[in-house]
Protein backbone atom coordinates (compact mmCIF):
# COMPACT_ATOMS: atom_id res chain seq x y z
CA UNK A 1 0.00 0.00 0.00
CA UNK A 2 2.91 2.02 0.60
CA UNK A 3 4.42 2.02 -2.94
CA UNK A 4 2.26 4.40 -4.09
CA UNK A 5 3.66 7.05 -1.75
CA UNK A 6 7.22 6.03 -2.98
CA UNK A 7 6.16 6.31 -6.95
CA UNK A 8 4.93 10.47 -6.32
CA UNK A 9 8.05 11.16 -4.08
CA UNK A 10 10.66 9.69 -6.88
CA UNK A 11 8.14 11.63 -9.44
CA UNK A 12 8.30 15.05 -7.27
CA UNK A 13 12.30 14.84 -6.10
CA UNK A 14 13.68 15.90 -9.86
CA UNK A 15 10.82 18.97 -9.76
CA UNK A 16 12.29 20.27 -6.16
CA UNK A 17 15.65 20.97 -7.76
CA UNK A 18 13.98 22.58 -10.88
CA UNK A 19 12.07 24.61 -8.82
CA UNK A 20 15.04 25.90 -6.46
CA UNK A 21 17.21 26.75 -9.42
CA UNK A 22 14.64 28.62 -11.49
CA UNK A 23 13.05 30.37 -8.05
CA UNK A 24 17.04 31.60 -7.54
CA UNK A 25 17.88 32.61 -10.63
CA UNK A 26 14.14 33.91 -11.60
CA UNK A 27 14.66 37.28 -11.61
CA UNK A 28 18.01 37.08 -13.91
CA UNK A 29 15.93 36.01 -16.74
CA UNK A 30 14.48 39.42 -17.38
CA UNK A 31 17.78 41.21 -16.22
CA UNK A 32 20.47 39.50 -18.24
CA UNK A 33 19.14 36.37 -20.36
CA UNK A 34 16.83 38.36 -22.21
CA UNK A 35 20.04 41.09 -23.46
CA UNK A 36 21.81 37.87 -24.24
CA UNK A 37 22.74 36.99 -28.36
CA UNK A 38 20.39 33.54 -28.88
CA UNK A 39 20.18 32.15 -32.24
CA UNK A 40 16.59 32.38 -33.99
CA UNK A 41 15.92 28.71 -32.71
CA UNK A 42 15.98 29.31 -29.29
CA UNK A 43 12.65 27.87 -28.00
CA UNK A 44 10.72 30.78 -26.11
CA UNK A 45 10.85 31.35 -22.76
CA UNK A 46 7.36 30.11 -22.10
CA UNK A 47 8.36 26.79 -23.49
CA UNK A 48 10.74 26.30 -20.98
CA UNK A 49 8.62 25.58 -17.84
CA UNK A 50 5.98 23.49 -19.71
CA UNK A 51 8.96 20.94 -21.01
CA UNK A 52 10.36 21.04 -17.43
CA UNK A 53 7.70 19.81 -15.73
CA UNK A 54 7.16 16.79 -18.31
CA UNK A 55 10.73 15.91 -18.77
CA UNK A 56 11.12 16.50 -14.69
CA UNK A 57 7.91 13.87 -14.17
CA UNK A 58 9.31 11.40 -16.42
CA UNK A 59 12.49 11.02 -15.61
CA UNK A 60 11.32 10.96 -12.24
CA UNK A 61 8.82 8.26 -12.45
CA UNK A 62 11.72 6.35 -14.27
CA UNK A 63 13.77 6.60 -11.58
CA UNK A 64 10.83 4.84 -9.25
CA UNK A 65 10.57 2.24 -11.87
CA UNK A 66 14.17 1.59 -11.49
CA UNK A 67 14.82 1.62 -7.61
CA UNK A 68 11.45 -0.81 -7.45
CA UNK A 69 12.98 -3.41 -9.98
CA UNK A 70 16.23 -3.49 -7.95
CA UNK A 71 14.20 -3.89 -4.74
CA UNK A 72 14.91 -0.50 -3.50
CA UNK A 73 18.46 0.60 -2.35
CA UNK A 74 20.12 -2.12 -2.60
CA UNK A 75 24.06 -2.64 -3.41
CA UNK A 76 22.68 -3.46 -6.99
CA UNK A 77 21.01 0.21 -7.17
CA UNK A 78 24.12 1.86 -6.54
CA UNK A 79 25.38 2.42 -10.09
CA UNK A 80 22.13 3.01 -11.85
CA UNK A 81 20.28 5.17 -9.13
CA UNK A 82 23.79 6.83 -8.43
CA UNK A 83 24.29 8.24 -11.92
CA UNK A 84 20.97 9.35 -12.13
CA UNK A 85 21.51 11.22 -8.67
CA UNK A 86 24.82 12.96 -10.53
CA UNK A 87 23.55 13.96 -13.61
CA UNK A 88 20.44 14.99 -11.79
CA UNK A 89 22.65 17.28 -9.03
CA UNK A 90 24.72 18.79 -12.12
CA UNK A 91 20.77 19.38 -14.02
CA UNK A 92 19.97 21.51 -10.84
CA UNK A 93 23.32 23.31 -10.76
CA UNK A 94 23.23 24.41 -14.22
CA UNK A 95 20.37 27.81 -13.55
CA UNK A 96 22.54 28.93 -10.93
CA UNK A 97 25.92 28.81 -12.80
CA UNK A 98 24.54 30.29 -16.12
CA UNK A 99 21.71 32.50 -15.12
CA UNK A 100 22.39 32.87 -11.08
CA UNK A 101 26.42 33.62 -11.34
CA UNK A 102 26.00 34.33 -15.55
CA UNK A 103 28.87 32.07 -15.74
CA UNK A 104 28.81 30.55 -19.36
CA UNK A 105 32.18 28.52 -18.84
CA UNK A 106 31.15 26.66 -16.10
CA UNK A 107 27.50 26.39 -17.40
CA UNK A 108 29.00 24.55 -20.49
CA UNK A 109 31.09 22.25 -18.36
CA UNK A 110 27.92 21.34 -16.38
CA UNK A 111 25.60 20.54 -19.34
CA UNK A 112 28.47 19.20 -21.08
CA UNK A 113 29.46 16.51 -17.95
CA UNK A 114 25.24 16.21 -17.58
CA UNK A 115 25.24 15.12 -21.12
CA UNK A 116 27.51 12.18 -20.18
CA UNK A 117 25.77 11.29 -17.42
CA UNK A 118 22.68 11.52 -18.85
CA UNK A 119 23.21 9.18 -21.87
CA UNK A 120 25.14 6.61 -18.87
CA UNK A 121 21.96 7.09 -16.76
CA UNK A 122 19.94 5.67 -20.00
CA UNK A 123 22.70 2.93 -20.79
CA UNK A 124 22.62 1.45 -17.00
CA UNK A 125 18.60 1.63 -17.32
CA UNK A 126 18.35 -0.01 -20.31
CA UNK A 127 19.42 -3.78 -19.08
CA UNK A 128 16.94 -2.68 -15.79
CA UNK A 129 13.72 -1.46 -17.60
CA UNK A 130 13.65 -0.74 -20.53
CA UNK A 131 10.40 1.37 -20.18
CA UNK A 132 12.56 3.98 -17.87
CA UNK A 133 14.86 3.83 -20.45
CA UNK A 134 12.58 5.25 -22.73
CA UNK A 135 11.11 7.63 -20.59
CA UNK A 136 14.36 9.20 -20.31
CA UNK A 137 14.71 9.85 -24.42
CA UNK A 138 12.35 12.85 -24.35
CA UNK A 139 15.41 14.43 -21.66
CA UNK A 140 18.12 13.53 -23.68
CA UNK A 141 16.92 15.31 -26.91
CA UNK A 142 16.22 18.64 -25.15
CA UNK A 143 19.46 18.67 -23.49
CA UNK A 144 20.83 17.86 -26.33
CA UNK A 145 19.37 20.89 -27.71
CA UNK A 146 19.94 22.93 -24.20
CA UNK A 147 23.36 21.35 -25.10
CA UNK A 148 23.69 23.16 -27.75
CA UNK A 149 22.24 26.29 -27.33
CA UNK A 150 24.79 27.14 -24.39
CA UNK A 151 27.36 26.03 -26.70
CA UNK A 152 26.24 28.81 -28.93
CA UNK A 153 25.46 32.14 -26.47
CA UNK A 154 28.89 30.72 -25.03
CA UNK A 155 30.32 31.39 -28.43
CA UNK A 156 28.37 34.10 -29.30
CA UNK A 157 28.77 36.40 -26.22
CA UNK A 158 32.18 36.17 -25.19
CA UNK A 159 32.08 38.99 -22.64
CA UNK A 160 30.13 36.86 -20.60
CA UNK A 161 32.21 33.91 -20.78
CA UNK A 162 33.69 34.34 -17.21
Amino acid sequence: GRMWAYAVGFTVLPHVGGFLGWFLSRKEIPAWYEKLKKPSWCPSRRLFPVAWTMLYTGMGYASYLVWNDLGGCSSKALVPLGLYGAQLALNWAWPPLFFGARNLNMALIDILCLDGLAVGTLCSWYRINRLAALLLLPYLGWLAMATCLTIRIWKDNPEHKS
